[in-house]
């Protein structure tokens, strides 16, 4: 889903026109940047987390040439899926086989 559909159905699902639903949806997404970039985390209950991952300067190698380079530090958004949202994504899936089983149940 790109964020045109996302604003579409948006507008579809509440008495809004797409010029507010975007206008929603960006206000929502700019507060989870603002809170990323203060290094705070983003707790959406039974959806999931948003928070940021840092990673420090260090030594690294070109794959093509093998030439030594440094790497500076970055930061990253993370997402962690909550409880809610991986049990609705798993629902109706047949659990894998455990281990020592067949699958014909031998």
């Amino acid at each position: 889903m790109t964020k045109a559909e996302l604003i579409e159905a948006l507008a579809n699902k509440l008495p809004l026109n797409k010029a507010e639903a975007e206008r929603a949806i960006n206000i929502v997404l700019d507060d989870i940047i603002a809170a990323l970039k203060q290094g705070q985390r983003v707790n959406i209950s039974g959806f999931g987390t948003f928070s940021v991952s840092t990673r420090q300067a260090r030594t690294g190698r070109n794959p093509k040439t093998g030439e030594t380079i440094e790497i500076s530090a970055s930061r990253s958004a993370k997402f962690k899926p909550g409880k809610q949202l991986k049990d609705s994504l798993n629902e109706g899936l047949t659990p894998p086989p455990q281990p020592g089983t067949s699958a014909a149940g031998n």
